[in-house]
């Protein structure tokens, strides 16, 4: 027994892992440097209030906090915060000054390949060049973060809010993106989820390129260029997201397919609530697209789409598309609500009693033709709509709703207005967006 007994002690020494250490550092020239070399794996780092020096590099696992009014700046060279260690944790602390080099790319905090399930919480990242960088780092999060962007004359000198390159299973929950470029611009990426965000003063709120099997939801974009824009990618669901004011789209599908784009609300002074684009298989429900220039354009042989419960309410023109044949927009009985449409419903099923189409002959003239519209008032143009009417046999092909609904949709009302009202303050707060910079392609 006496041999025995030391062997299962040491059975249990080695089974019992090491404590993490709580080290609390003050500023001061190479401070966290030498605290970062000193820790060891699994060890919390926390920064008392001050300013500390940067770049960082990140090379183990261990927890980086900050006390309010810690300071991490680059002073303009490389990344704030590189990390380059499996199951970082950088949270509560202000990183700023971050280099203005695209190649490699200098952000507030770098995540590369080897950060896998590196979690960035609850920071400030301001004058960075990107915000947070997601670059091949698998299964990362990035949550309660605030963002300001640089503001530089031309914007694609700017860079994203956050850019998520080939990272697999990220999440960016709660984060409130302004000014830069794009608020997330997401590029060769798969299974990433986007929630929950506000995204102000910005060329794209959400920028989606070569992104598959991933999810969109319950996301704010105010003020900015473009509110949501999927492009190249596959297997989108998009739903319960807000794009208020925004200059050009609210929601933009090119090139995108077999997506689920559902409950979204696009409102106020857009060129476009919605533009689809060659793009097929979609789903497009329950949305409501509301006072724009153009409901939805509609265009580049967009096929096999199924549209069905959405709300057209107070669009100068509800759709814009131009095709020579018939376009179903229902589905197994089901339309969609369209404000213009003075129809009966006598057997009170909620479908109107005759079907609906958005556009006319006139239409596709004046689309096709602008100078058109200088004969609008002319009583040969009414001779054609009314002949239109009057004989179906004049109808060129474009988008019929053979059972348009009488009421819109409510279901995505009441958290539509809340979360509208929870946003609108906060927009109110920021200066004023100078959008006189051209939106330039990608």
């Amino acid at each position: 027994m006496i041999r025995i007994v030391p062997f299962f002690a040491a059975l249990v020494l080695i089974a019992v892992p090491a404590v993490a250490e709580r080290v609390t550092i003050a500023p001061g020239e190479g401070a966290l440097a030498a605290a970062l070399a000193a820790v060891g794996k699994g060890d919390e780092i926390i920064l008392s209030p001050g300013r500390y020096d940067g770049p960082v590099m990140i090379g183990k696992t261990l927890t980086l906090t900050g006390q309010t009014g810690a300071v991490i700046d680059a002073k303009g060279a490389g990344s704030v915060v590189l990390v380059d260690a499996p199951n970082v944790t950088v949270r509560g602390l202000h990183l700023t000054g971050s280099g203005r080099v695209h190649e490699p790319i200098d952000a507030g905090v770098k995540l590369t390949r080897k950060a896998r399930g590196a979690r960035v919480l609850d920071n400030v990242l301001t004058n960075n060049l990107v915000g947070i960088d997601i670059h091949g780092a698998r299964d990362a999060v990035v949550k309660n973060n605030r963002i300001e962007g640089l503001r530089l004359a031309r914007m694609n000198d700017r860079g994203n809010g956050i850019y998520v390159w080939n990272a697999p299973g990220a999440e960016v929950i709660g984060n409130e993106v302004q000014y830069g470029r794009d608020g997330i611009f997401s590029n060769v990426s798969k299974r990433n989820v986007f929630r929950g965000n506000l995204f102000r003063d910005l060329r794209f709120a959400v920028h989606y390129m070569y992104t598959n099997d991933s999810v969109i939801e319950d996301n704010i974009s105010i003020g900015n260029h473009l509110g949501f824009a999927l492009m190249y990618s596959d297997r989108i669901v998009a739903r319960n997201n807000i794009s208020i004011n925004d200059r050009d789209h609210g929601v933009m599908l090119n090139y995108t397919n077999q997506s689920d784009i559902f409950a979204n609300f696009v409102t106020g002074g857009t060129e476009k609530c919605a533009f689809v684009y060659n793009s097929h298989r979609n789903i497009i429900a329950e949305n409501s697209f509301v006072g724009c220039e153009i409901g939805v354009h509609f265009t580049a042989g967009s096929e096999r789409n199924t549209i069905t419960g959405n709300a057209f309410v107070g669009n100068r023109t509800q759709v814009k598309y131009v095709g020579t044949s018939d376009v179903e927009w229902s589905h197994e009985g089901r339309g969609n609500y369209w404000s213009d449409h003075p129809a009966f419903d006598l057997d009170g099923d909620a479908r109107a009693d005759s079907a609906y189409r958005p556009n006319d002959l006139m239409d596709h003239i004046l689309w096709s033709q602008p100078a058109a519209k200088l004969l609008l008032g002319s009583p040969a143009v009414q001779l054609v709509r009314w002949s239109q009417s009057q004989f179906p046999a004049a109808r060129t092909g474009g988008v019929v709703d053979s059972h348009p609904l009488t009421t819109a949709p409510v279901r995505a009302i009441p958290d539509t207005i809340e979360r509208m009202a929870q946003a609108i303050p906060l927009w109110a707060q920021g200066e004023s967006y100078d959008d006189t910079d051209p939106l330039e392609a990608h």
